[in-house]
């Protein structure tokens, strides 16, 4: 048996390397061959390592791990809308198992009423074991995940507080004051962490940007939450699952540090888990006699039945389809970590004849039903994610997936807008097309060319480390020009791309323009969506965005362009997302968003006439997003009060962040010119700046 810590470590990385290969080979899931693995390198199997203290804390760590996910990925929104749905699948995938299991422990296994109760309490609930088969095929925000992982959890907590009444009949504890004791804990544990942590971590958000810091903060909430869980009288996962719910609108589902708490999550905590669960089974049992295989026999039956008639039975009363009924099984066939704590805790209670509650064959029961019920349960989830997958490809309804030009260039000129610009750039991005970003930097061609190229390389190699670290590719260009917008117009044309992203100039008041130097060049010449930005927080804890959208804009070409943009960063944030418009072009963006991201909190508010832009500036605060829909001059949505625009912003809206969308326009292509066209569009027009001298006088 190896004793190095080292060669020990070598092992479980080596069995986590080799093991989805060898798995993918026979085409089994690779959930089964971590627990497989486990049992075979076990005590119960070759002996080659021992369950120390590392796999009881690294496995401990991978449970909280699963459930800090499966809380972080909810659609809290998809939740709160059908909240009676979780509530109906929670009881049902608790009350159905409990009831087999407790007459199953009571006429086959010949326990006593409050033996059956602990059996009853281990088989009604499961544990998540498939989750990851879920975030590999990128399900998690499925209707039948969600309400899985919601339904889980209700039936895990249900278990729990019946396990503590039996608890607390057995002690000195079980009196009035017990019970009032623990109540008040748990509401003063849950209501002290929905009204504290959320605004904690977005005042942490807000004033540290450093990408280990806020991994380690994470994770620091994440155990602490567990840790006062257990102090309340529950288990960690529960504190685990709620901290990633308080976080889920705090960690976008495609920025850097989700992809951080994914990778780190997947490749090593869970692993360890599923290795050291396989570690506790031992298979020799079943051949010790006929009693343990039929205590086996009884549970595995009971609980994969129970489980199966909840799942199925609400699949069929709620109107899903039978592939949602697959998989709401699947997630909650298994049980594990919850299954095991209750197993020893009914070993340390005693019958009034001095024997346990739970005695050896249950014991050995529970840990067999363990293997059974994760193999069951990661092979039916594997099987219903591809077949939903490819269901889904199959009556997709969104020909853009096909046909869409997407491919999104990214203008950064200082490094304090890199940050901010890419992570909208991949908020707005259609992650399945898979076409990356391009980051361009353009540099003026004269004495300082060489040394201003350096900080914009710099700049660059930001940008590529920011889009990594969230998985997305990046392209990058450096270019010197006697123009910036020259420069960029350029670019925009031999990389074929659909649109802009762009930091908005840094206003220094007196001569200098709210444009700058090369934003209104850019905007007049090239026809395509131009997205200008001033972030002036993470975006991470923007609670809300407010769009401001003129009258005709809906007859542009690009209308949905940025309507599909904006769906996509609400989703992202999963914040609120408020529509200024009249009524006709509000119903558009209504029916659309509705029909493409049904996920998407909307409102609608009508504003009748565009002056009334500059009363939103009493309901925007500083943590929320103002976007302007703007137009460019003589086209149909372009109106003359859009030359006031630049002092409405600067004097309205100072602080906010904003972003101000040029959508794409009919008319001819970026790279055609003519005596005609106009060469520059200033802000203020002459005949403005009469009037206002006019009037001084």
């Amino acid at each position: 048996m190896i004793t190095n810590p080292t060669l020990i470590f070598c092992v479980v990385l080596a069995i986590i390397l080799l093991a989805p290969i060898i798995m993918s080979r026979l085409r089994i899931p690779h959930i089964i061959g971590m627990v497989l693995s486990g049992m075979l390198i076990g005590e119960h199997g070759f002996g080659i390592l021992e369950r120390d203290s590392s796999f009881e804390l690294f496995g401990k760590v991978g449970l909280l791990y699963i459930m800090f996910l499966a809380g972080l990925e909810m659609n809290l929104a998809s939740v709160s809308r059908k909240a009676g749905r979780f509530i109906f699948f929670g009881l049902l995938t608790f009350i159905i198992p409990f009831v087999i299991s407790y007459f199953v422990g009571i006429y086959l296994l010949d326990y006593t009423v409050e033996g059956s109760i602990v059996l009853a309490c281990i088989l009604s609930s499961n544990t998540l074991i498939a989750y990851p088969i879920v975030c590999r095929y990128g399900l998690q925000r499925h209707n039948a995940v969600s309400l899985s992982v919601g339904s889980s959890m209700m039936a895990l907590t249900l278990a729990l507080l019946v396990m503590a009444a039996v608890v607390g009949s057995h002690g000195s504890n079980g009196d009035l004051t017990y019970w009032l004791w623990f109540i008040l804990r748990v509401v003063v544990f849950c209501v002290g962490s929905v009204l504290l942590l959320p605004r904690l971590t977005r005042w942490f958000f807000r004033h540290h940007a450093d990408a280990v810091a806020l991994f380690i903060y994470v994770l620091s909430v994440v155990f602490l939450m567990a840790a006062v869980s257990e102090a309340c009288g529950l288990e960690g996962i529960f504190g685990a699952f709620l901290a990633g719910l308080l976080l889920n609108r705090s960690i976008p589902s495609v920025s850097p540090l989700m992809n951080r708490l994914e990778f780190v999550g997947n490749a090593l905590f869970i692993p360890y888990f599923l290795i050291g669960v396989g570690m506790l089974i031992d298979i020799s049992v079943l051949f010790e006699g006929w009693h343990t295989s039929w205590v086996v026999l009884c549970m595995v039956v009971a609980g994969t039945v129970g489980k199966a008639i909840a799942a199925y039975g609400a699949q069929w009363l709620l109107g899903m389809s039978r592939l949602s009924g697959h998989m709401m099984f699947g997630l909650t066939e298994a049980h594990a970590a919850g299954g095991i704590a209750m197993t020893m805790i009914g070993m340390t209670l005693y019958e009034a004849n001095g024997e346990p509650l739970v005695d050896a064959g249950m014991l050995n029961g529970v840990v067999m039903m363990i293997l059974v019920t994760c193999i069951i349960s990661s092979m039916v989830v594997d099987s219903s994610a591809r077949k939903i997958l490819y269901q889904e490809r199959l009556h997709t309804t969104e020909p853009q997936e096909q046909g869409d030009d997407e491919k999104i260039l990214i203008t950064v000129q200082h490094m304090k807008d890199v940050d901010s610009l890419v992570n909208t750039a991949i908020m707005m991005s259609n992650r399945k097309l898979n076409r990356g970003l391009i980051g361009l930097n353009v540099v003026y061609d004269d004495l300082y060319s060489q040394q201003n190229r350096a900080r914009g390389q710099r700049i660059l190699d930001q940008a590529i480390a920011i889009a990594a670290s969230a998985d997305i590719r990046m392209q990058t260009q450096s270019r010197l020009a006697v123009n910036i917008a020259n420069g960029i117009k350029h670019a925009f044309a031999e990389n074929d791309a659909s649109e802009i992203v762009m930091a908005l100039h840094r206003y220094k008041g007196g001569d200098d323009s709210f444009w700058g130097a090369y934003t209104q060049g850019l905007t007049s010449d090239l026809l395509r969506q131009i997205t200008i930005c001033r972030i002036n927080r993470p975006l991470n804890t923007i609670s809300r965005i407010q769009v401001a959208v003129p009258s005709r804009v809906e007859y542009e070409r690009g209308f949905y362009r940025w309507v599909e943009r904006l769906a996509r960063l609400a989703e992202a944030l999963d914040c609120r997302i408020t529509f200024h418009g009249r009524v006709d072009t509000n119903n558009l963006i209504g029916n659309y968003i509705h029909s493409r991201h049904p996920h998407v909190r909307v409102d609608f508010v009508h504003m009748e006439h565009w002056r009334q832009i500059v009363d939103m500036a009493s309901i925007v605060s500083d943590d929320q997003l103002m976007v302007v829909i703007t137009a460019r001059s003589g086209t149909v949505s372009y109106k003359r009060a859009f030359e006031h625009l630049p002092r409405e912003l600067s004097e309205g809206f100072p602080t906010c962040s904003l972003m101000i969308i040029y959508p794409d326009q009919s008319g001819l292509p970026h790279d055609v010119m003519t005596f005609t066209a106009p060469q520059r569009q200033e802000s203020e027009s002459a005949w403005n700046t009469l009037r206002w001298i006019f009037k001084r006088r």
